[in-house]
């Protein structure tokens, strides 16, 4: 990574826009960063780590309104731009942090959200580098710059900026701070998660193992409860067991055993019981049913006796019922004849009817007239009716002129109106034509207009829309800086709540390790199997379950927590990029401006497409123009020649006329006269008609009577009302005849009833007693159910203790390979933990880890310490225990070649101490730079502490840093040491005012 251009605006003390040229200070390889106490040299610092990271380092962490400057002029908006390479990409980063400003219209501060924008550069021609935006997302931002770098924010602030006050501490730190600051730096947290997940595992498996030792165990207890009073459970009771005992399985299958062999016994004694219960219900059934069968023959032969009593009291019916079907079988011969008279009666009545409706409309001296008198009046009528044929001819030619006349008359109207029309119309042509042609012109007019308003709308539209997702991303925004607020108070209370549970237990763990003493076992803590006072646990001990619990719920709320800050980080980078999209303009004021513009597009664009029918209007009105011209001219040239015609047709029709009044005789016309005789000779025709008919009627009637008279005295019947009352229809004697069927059939079963030697014999014994039969079935039956009942308990009872004593050699099977993995998991977490015997420095993973990672520290820290001190000092890594009972940690000391012994790092001077800790400084870099994937770091920033070196030294310390060269970095001293200003040529001063702080570059002595 290499750093080229810094611009800071308005950003901590500089009150402007100051840019920082690191490729001309890079040119010496060696740069000084000074200035007076409270300039800004550190500010420097932070604009590099805010332009990376979006933050500044750690310890001057808080709100992003403190990075703005006092000094600014409230318009002028804070932002950092930082130009570098990494990773062979030379990018461009600017973020502008969240910050108040005024507000465009009226009083007040509005807020401005945080903006970052990452460009790239992809070429460079000869008018310049060209930049290629790549996103304006911060999370996207964060994520790309984390990946091109392989570092965090914490891992940049320690070795890219090298805060040499944070080594001197680290220097001189016990191995519990020296691990926190290699566990960030090294992310060696993943390690720290295997000790937690092998410890997850190891309470996982106890808890099967335990688990499968109670369900074992209750497995056992179901046996007891399913042996129920089996005597050899009773003599053997279920031994008083308890998880992890050792025989437990053994002890278990061997009870079940016992109790399904006695189960069995019980089952066979309860099916033989069965059995002869089954015997004796089958023969009361017998009984029963021997009873049940006299019972019904003797209630069926009573039952017949009295049936036939019935029949004989209805003999008299049956009688009555046989005379009238044969009356009415004797009727049968006389019914056609009747159907005849009736049907005979109804065609008199109809036909009588008829003529009365034929004469009705007759004048009232033919409603009495005879048949022949009406036929003779008929035939004098049609003669009179041929006889106006002519006259009918004469008539239509009559009409036929007089409609002609009327044409003529009305054409010469129309002709004298079209005439005055098409003058009037042609006299205004020339105003109606120049309407026209305007109108044309006005609609090309708002076609174009339309076409420019068009190309206006789209960007007003997207405006008005970034406009409103602005206003709702606002709100969203204070929303959910709330509520990470909250996340961040719950976090901070339940990881509180968590070590102060943490530290009780650890205040009470002695009462927890005693509470895991067994007699005659080596204790964990001591080793000595004697246990003569073991600790107790007080009222306010914290076991481990309540700790594990506040630990996840510390856990759930900071994973909550990072949500919170994750969804107000996305919101952030909508908000920024619908501002920067719409700017300050409100979306009402957007929103208005799109409807008038779309108003005034429609209004045009609705105009502009009348085009086409102005020019089709103007062409249909010249069309007619030349139409109505030669309209005029027709017309005039038919009233010429329709005057001549209306003459000849007047004198024909004058002749017609007087012909024809003699024709009508009084009538409005021919044809009405005619219609008249139509109707008189039609009336009169039906009438004669009619009349006919009904004679005929009479006739016939008349035959059909006599024809009846005669078959009913042939028949026996004394009149012919007598044989009709005897006539039935096929239903009647159906009915009749079915009643007689049953009762014959009714009388014959009643007698074979009677008949029946077995209901006979039957009626001659005692009456059955069904009630005592069924009374001893039932008994029977409930005898057989008691027995069945206790026959499938002890069935079903062996078949539950077969499947409980499969399922418990099942469960003893299974425990096992649970015993077997629990104690492997076991191991391996307490080798991990530091807890195990095998474990002779009680080194926990993470340390070793971290250990290792020292060693190497150490070792590249110890090269450059060598030649600083004058090849007095070296560091080394210590792994060996801090006390007798502790464990083995990151233990760190300086080995003094003038004595050849080691030393603490406390016992070094100060000037001592900051060259050791720049060493260690240097070396820990180039550590984290080749664990983070060999990212290669150009630029370096070393952080005070010269003031305490002497002159010797400080040009070994130099002649150190200036060797980085070598490596074609740069690295800048921030320092206000004057003596350095002297050593070192290429320099960034930070000089400060009463307006704020500047920057000046000096390239040379």
């Amino acid at each position: 990574m290499r750093l080229h251009r810094l611009s800071v605006t308005a950003f901590g003390p500089f009150g402007g826009t100051h840019e920082v040229d690191f490729d001309a200070l890079s040119a010496a390889g060696l740069f000084l960063l000074h200035g007076p106490t409270g300039a800004g040299k550190t500010s420097i610092l932070d604009a590099v780590c805010y332009a990376l990271y979006g933050a500044v380092p750690g310890a001057r962490q808080g709100s992003t309104l403190s990075l703005r400057s006092h000094h600014a002029d409230p318009h002028t908006p804070t932002s950092v731009l930082l130009e570098l390479t990494v990773a062979d990409r030379r990018l461009e980063i600017t973020r502008r942090p969240e910050q108040l400003r005024p507000k465009k219209r009226g009083d007040g501060m509005t807020r401005d959200k945080a903006q970052t924008l990452l460009r790239e550069q992809v070429t460079t021609g000869p008018n310049g580098p060209e930049w290629k935006a790549l996103s304006r997302s911060h999370q996207e931002v964060g994520e790309e710059i984390g990946q091109l770098l392989g570092m965090s924010r914490e891992q940049f602030c320690q070795v890219v900026l090298l805060p040499q006050g944070d080594f001197a501490r680290f220097l001189r730190a016990d191995d519990q701070a020296r691990g926190q600051l290699l566990g960030r730096l090294f992310d060696t947290g993943r390690f720290a998660a295997v000790e937690d997940r092998l410890a997850e595992l190891r309470r996982a498996t106890q808890r099967r193992v335990a688990s499968g030792d109670e369900d074992l165990l209750r497995l056992a207890h179901r046996i007891a409860q399913e042996a129920g009073d089996n005597p050899d459970a009773r003599e053997r009771p279920l031994p008083d067991l308890a998880p992890g005992e050792p025989g437990l399985a053994a002890a278990v299958l061997e009870w079940a055993a016992i109790a399904r062999g006695g189960a069995r016994e019980r089952r066979d004694v309860a099916l033989a019981a069965v059995r002869a219960a089954e015997a004796a219900h089958h023969a009361a059934g017998r009984r029963a049913e021997e009873a049940a069968e006299l019972d019904r023959l003797q209630r069926r032969y009573a039952q017949a006796r009295a049936r036939a009593a019935e029949l004989a009291e209805r003999a008299p019916e049956r009688e009555q019922t046989r005379e009238r079907l044969r009356r009415a079988r004797d009727a049968e011969v006389v019914a056609p004849a009747l159907d005849l008279c009736q049907t005979a009666e109804r065609d008199l009545r109809a036909a009588r009817d008829a003529e009365e409706r034929c004469r009705a409309p007759l004048p009232p001296h033919l409603a009495t007239a005879d048949r022949d008198q009406l036929a003779a009046l008929e035939r004098e009528l049609r003669q009179e009716l041929g006889q106006l044929a002519a006259a009918r001819r004469l008539e239509r030619r009559a009409s036929d002129i007089d409609t002609e006349l009327t044409a003529l008359d009305r054409d010469a109207r129309a002709d004298e109106d079209a005439i005055a029309e098409a003058a009037d119309w042609l006299a205004g042509w020339s105003e109606r034509r120049l309407a026209h042609q305007r109108r044309v012109d006005a609609c090309q007019e708002a076609a174009a207009r339309a076409d420019q308003l068009a190309a206006r709308i789209e960007p007003a539209v997207r405006a008005r829309d970034a406009a409103e997702l602005r206003d709702r991303l606002t709100g969203r925004v204070e929303a959910l800086r709330a509520e990470r607020l909250r996340a961040a108070e719950r976090s901070t209370a339940a990881r509180d709540h968590w070590l102060d549970l943490k530290e009780r237990r650890l205040r009470g763990i002695a009462a927890e390790l005693a509470a895991e003493l067994r007699p005659g076992q080596p204790c964990a803590v001591c080793g000595s199997s004697a246990h003569p006072a073991p600790a107790r646990a007080g009222e306010d001990h914290v076991d481990r379950a309540a700790e594990e619990a506040a630990q996840a719920a510390h856990q759930e709320a900071e994973a909550l927590r990072e949500e919170a800050e994750s969804q107000l980080g996305a919101a952030r980078a909508e908000l920024a990029a619908a501002t920067a999209s719409a700017g300050d303009t409100p979306a009402a004021e957007l929103a208005h401006a799109v409807s008038e513009l779309r108003r005034e597009h429609a209004t045009a664009q609705a105009t502009g497409a009348e085009t086409h029918a102005a020019r089709e209007e103007l062409a249909h009105a010249e069309r007619e123009y030349e139409r109505r011209r030669d309209q005029r001219e027709d017309a005039e040239r038919r009233v010429a020649a329709r005057t001549s015609r209306r003459e000849a047709l007047a004198g024909e029709l004058a002749s017609l006329t007087a012909q024809l009044t003699e024709a009508r005789r009084g009538a409005t016309s021919v044809a009405a006269r005619a219609d008249r005789l139509e109707r008189q000779v039609t009336q009169l025709a039906d009438a004669v008609e009619a009349a006919a008919a009904s004679e005929s009627a009479a006739r016939r009637l008349h035959e059909a009577r006599e024809r009846l008279a005669d078959a009913a005295q042939r028949a026996g019947f004394p009149s012919p009302r007598d044989a009709a009352d005897a006539v039935l229809d096929a239903s009647r004697r159906e009915a009749l005849q079915q009643a007689l069927d049953q009762w014959q059939a009714e009388e014959a079963a009643v007698a074979a009833e009677l008949a029946d030697p077995a209901a006979r014999a039957a009626a001659g014994r005692p009456p059955a007693d069904l009630a005592r039969a069924e009374a001893a079935v039932e008994a029977a039956t409930h005898a057989l159910r008691g027995a069945s009942a206790r026959e499938t308990a002890a069935r079903e009872r062996c078949d539950q203790l077969d499947q409980l004593s499969t399922q418990a050699a099942r469960a003893a099977r299974a425990l096992g390979p649970l015993r077997a993995e629990y104690e492997r998991v076991a191991a391996l977490a307490s080798l991990t933990a530091g807890t195990s015997a095998e474990n002779e420095r009680k080194m926990r993973l993470e340390s070793y880890v971290l250990a290792a990672r020292l060693e190497q520290v150490a070792a590249a820290a110890s090269a450059r310490l060598e030649y600083m001190s004058g090849g007095r000092y070296t560091l080394v890594h210590s792994d060996a225990r801090t006390s007798g009972r502790g464990r083995a940690g990151l233990g760190l000391h300086v080995i003094d070649a003038w004595t050849g012994h080691g030393r603490d790092t406390a016992t070094l001077s100060g000037g001592e101490t900051f060259f050791a800790s720049l060493a260690l400084a240097l070396g820990l870099a180039d550590v984290v730079t080749d664990e983070a994937g060999g990212v290669r770091l150009d630029t370096l920033f070393i952080d005070e502490g010269f003031g305490s070196l002497d002159e010797q030294t400080l040009d070994e310390v130099l002649d150190v840093l200036d060797s980085l060269r070598e490596r074609d970095r740069t690295v800048g001293i921030v320092s206000h040491v004057a003596d350095l200003r002297q050593r070192v040529p290429a320099q960034l001063e930070v000089v400060k005012g009463r307006a704020g702080s500047a920057v000046r570059h000096r390239l040379g002595v």
